[in-house]
């Protein structure tokens, strides 16, 4: 979690917090939902390919980005893993740090 809260500070520039942010939440089938802001951030215009997995009712993952957001879903385990596929994505772009 330190990554990304690394990657969210690096974002705030007194404005973009205001307008963006991310968004971690639960879903009732039971497991996560994420929501990451990328407008006005390096990561507005580069390409991400979706990932999807299930292999159970308790066993899947899926990440995308729609309408200049990072959006994932998971079974209640895999959390800190979308968030990992977020992060390894965005570490492959330029970044103020090294994340």
């Amino acid at each position: 979690m330190l990554r990304l809260q690394q990657w969210y500070q690096e974002q705030c520039n007194d404005d973009w917090e205001h307008s963006y942010g991310v968004d971690i939440g639960t879903l009732d089938n039971p497991g996560w939902r994420v929501e990451i802001d990328l407008a006005e951030t390096p990561l507005e215009h580069k390409a991400f390919s979706p990932v999807e997995f299930e292999r159970s009712d308790d066993d899947w993952y899926g990440c995308r980005v729609r309408d200049k957001k990072y959006i994932a879903a998971c079974d209640p385990l895999k959390l800190l893993y979308v968030i990992k596929i977020f992060l390894d994505w965005a570490c492959s772009t330029t970044m103020k740090s090294e994340l």
